[in-house]
């Protein structure tokens, strides 16, 4: 493989014009293909197998006219203190209210609370509900404008109005603060290559990935049913990724020109020794997102496979494009220090003076140092670290899943004071009915004798009087819970009225089926839950068998998986000590604990595998590159660190402050998602890949790389760590190129990072 991606950067460096402008085709290509393509579909959710989709699928056959996809809007309103909505005065403003909504831009019906007797007990609150002919995602401005006027014209009348339902704009949380990451990755960059050429180059290739990726899903979207959502998990993951393997190319580049080798030649063999780490940390990525069909929810299978096509093209770049980027700026990617010795510039005054710094203090950088420092005490670092790390994974024990709702919105919402407002006036659980549909030769009847059963059930507030079909043969009622929609007496509360529906069923012949909002959130975390172990053996199995491929070692994959569940276990620890229980949920701005959303853990799993093998695959490489080149065990550890951990570091980092801006938004499941993977990745890059991983080879020594004779003349040679790279002849100068330079003297052994 290594002599396969040398022959590919070094073509597409020497032919740089043709290999940029066939990606600039294919982005122009895409590009085009979305702007003709029909309209994405609407988002839509579905869970086969579950009770709560079966129930929904008799609803939609069952009763045709009630299963419209309109949008709806629930308008709460109050009566100023000391007052009751059916005093005269209240009682017209809210007449007024009603009859405004049914005027309202997109409103083809609004209900009067009086008639249909949605008034609270103390007579102080009421709703009403306003029905849209279109569905949620197809609202215009204007329709949103109109019911925003109604609610601000009521509440000028003295009236407290809020409102709640998929009709209610919901507002972009979003401060700038992912763009503060960004920034941040910029600097980090420029930091690390000393270069602001070099800096910019991961990010502009990274750019182009993702853009060529969302707009073939936008392209494919009508004829695959790609939502405009779908492309979330992509953009992001892709983003991540393009930077990474664009900066281990990079990195790889430099550190051939700084030993000396043509600059065709240089890029040939970074492509084919950290590219062949590229191709297969990508593989594990795409193992990972793909294997989110193993949940068997269409919305997860759909994001997983856009994710592990984006990801399959930011490695396209990472082996082309950036090979060929390089060929235009082969120079100035070094740090200045650098760049004029190769040039054969003499030094500024400036530069001298650095120079002159850098010889004064030269010696092992800091990844040789840290390395020593852990391959000297291996025990002290592997117990301080496994420690640490499953101390921080203790709490989650105690994960609890949900998903989130008008009840985890931020307090200052209109979404979230309309749901306090339904559950102080109407209880916690009107906010989260059950349906229930039964199904009989007389519907009726038997939906009435449930009705009576399910009345006598700890933890029921209301049932409803039931509605049969047209037919008759499918009744509905309505089932409220004494408790909120997220809290896990509900979920106990689902469990009991579907064991008691099926003793009803033996004894009637009825088929009784549970759904509604609530209990599909509940089975959707219970799916979710039940797919986590064969979605984590799928992933790591296949991986495992991939880095046995590639380091040729059973410990290697093997202590790489376990570190992985490892970092992932501390950080769902972390998620839930602060989430859940509400540690630091002040410093962070967490307005409620609670549960946690259920796709978080699969999403997680996901991401940061990927990353971690990412960091994994690159790091340990550098070691069996040396390794195999004759190094020891504990040299080829220092080896691995000295060129590759201020790389991975640097990567790390950047992902982490990404990730880390999103903790900064307004929503707590915003803070959820940007909490858990900025930790994930700092403890899987910090402590497990670079103080564990060397730990452990220094413990194991030679036998890190042990792999059975049988198995080692049965696995294809691979040659990651581009051995036979260093078979090949020497490359002559291409003409008019500069002439190979010795490393400065300042450099002490090449160990000193310029861009330090």
């Amino acid at each position: 493989m290594a002599t396969f991606l040398y022959t590919t950067g070094r073509s597409a460096f020497r032919r740089r014009g043709l290999v940029t402008l066939l990606w600039l085709a294919v982005l122009v290509a895409v590009g085009l293909a979305a702007s003709t393509a029909p309209p994405p579909p609407a988002d839509t959710f579905s869970m086969p197998g579950t009770e709560s989709q079966r129930a929904f699928d008799v609803l939609k056959e069952k009763f045709p006219a009630a299963s419209a996809d309109g949008a709806t809007a629930r308008v709460v309103v109050r009566a100023p203190a000391g007052q009751k909505l059916a005093d005269p005065a209240q009682k017209a403003k809210v007449e007024g209210l009603v009859a405004a909504l049914a005027k309202a831009p997109g409103v083809v019906s609004a209900s009067d609370p009086f008639r249909t007797g949605t008034v609270s007990k103390d007579g102080t609150t009421a709703y009403a509900v306003a029905g849209y002919k279109a569905s949620a995602l197809k609202l215009t401005d204007e329709e949103h404008d109109g019911l925003d006027a109604v609610l601000e014209k009521s509440r000028a009348d003295g009236l407290t109005v809020e409102a709640g339902g998929d009709a209610v704009k919901v507002e972009a949380a979003m401060g700038g603060a992912e763009g503060v990451g960004i920034l941040v990755s910029a600097v980090v960059l420029l930091l690390t290559f000393g270069s602001l050429v070099a800096a910019g180059m991961p990010l502009l290739t990274a750019v182009i990935g993702v853009a060529v990726g969302s707009a073939a899903v936008t392209a494919l979207g009508s004829t695959l049913g790609l939502s405009a959502t779908t492309s979330t998990l992509a953009m992001m993951i892709g983003l991540a990724v393009g930077i990474d393997y664009a900066l281990f190319i990079i990195s790889r580049y430099r550190a051939e020109i700084s030993e000396g080798r043509e600059r065709a030649d240089a890029a040939g063999r970074a492509v084919g020794t950290a590219g062949s780490a590229v191709v297969f940390a990508g593989l594990t990525v795409i193992i990972a997102l793909a294997g989110l069909a193993v949940v068997n929810v269409p919305m997860l299978t759909k994001m997983g496979l856009t994710a592990a096509g984006t990801v399959a093209i930011a490695v396209l770049i990472a082996l082309t494009l950036v090979p060929a980027l390089l060929g235009f700026v082969p120079v100035k990617v070094m740090p200045r220090l650098e760049r004029r010795a190769i040039q054969g510039k003499p030094l500024t005054a400036r530069l001298q003076r650095r120079a002159d710094r850098l010889a004064a203090r030269s010696g092992p950088n800091l990844g040789t140092r840290w390395a020593r420092f852990v391959v000297r005490r291996p025990l002290l670092v592997l117990a301080v670290g496994v420690l640490g790390l499953g101390a921080l994974a203790v709490p989650a024990a105690s994960l609890r899943l949900g998903l989130p709702g008008e009840g985890t919105m931020a307090l200052d919402t209109t979404q979230r004071k309309a749901y306090d407002m339904l559950s102080e006036s109407f209880g916690p659980g009107f906010n989260g009915p059950l349906t229930i549909t039964v199904q009989a030769k007389d519907a009726a009847t038997a939906a009435g004798a449930v009705g009576r059963e399910l009345a006598a059930v700890d933890g029921v507030t209301t049932v409803t009087p039931a509605t049969p079909n047209a037919v008759g043969d499918t009744a509905v009622l309505n089932v409220v819970p004494s408790s909120g929609p997220t809290e896990h007496r509900t979920e106990e509360l689902v469990t009991t009225i579907r064991a008691k529906a099926a003793g009803i069923e033996r004894d009637t012949g009825a088929e009784i089926l549970v759904t509604g909002q609530t209990a599909l959130f509940i089975d959707f975390s219970r799916t979710l839950d039940e797919a986590m172990l064969p979605y984590l053996g799928l992933v790591v199995g296949l991986a495992f068998l991939l880095l046995v491929l590639i380091f040729r070692s059973l410990l290697v994959p093997l202590k790489a998986a376990l570190g992985f569940l490892l970092s992932v276990s501390a950080a769902l620890g972390a998620v839930v000590a602060v989430f859940q229980w509400g540690w630091l949920a002040g410093a962070l701005g967490i307005e409620q604990p609670g549960p946690v959303m259920s796709t978080l853990p699969i999403f997680m799993i996901g991401v940061v595998f990927g990353l971690a093998m990412d960091y994994e695959v690159f790091l340990v490489t550098r070691m069996r590159e040396a390794y195999v080149h004759g190094a020891g065990p504990t040299e080829a550890v220092v080896t691995g660190f000295r060129y590759g951990g201020r790389v991975v570091s640097a990567a790390a980092i950047i992902m982490t402050s990404v990730f880390s801006g999103f903790i900064l938004e307004t929503n707590d499941f915003v803070k959820m998602v940007g909490f858990s993977l900025a930790t994930a990745v700092l403890f899987d890059a910090f402590v497990v890949r670079m103080a564990l991983v060397p730990a452990l080879f220094a413990l194991l020594g030679r036998s890190a790389w042990w792999l059975p004779r049988w198995l080692d003349r049965l696995l294809p040679n691979m040659d990651v760590e581009g051995e036979k790279l260093n078979r090949r002849p020497s490359v002559p100068l291409e003409k008019g190129g500069p002439v190979p330079h010795p490393a400065p003297a300042h450099r002490a052994g090449a160990e000193h990072d310029y861009s330090a």
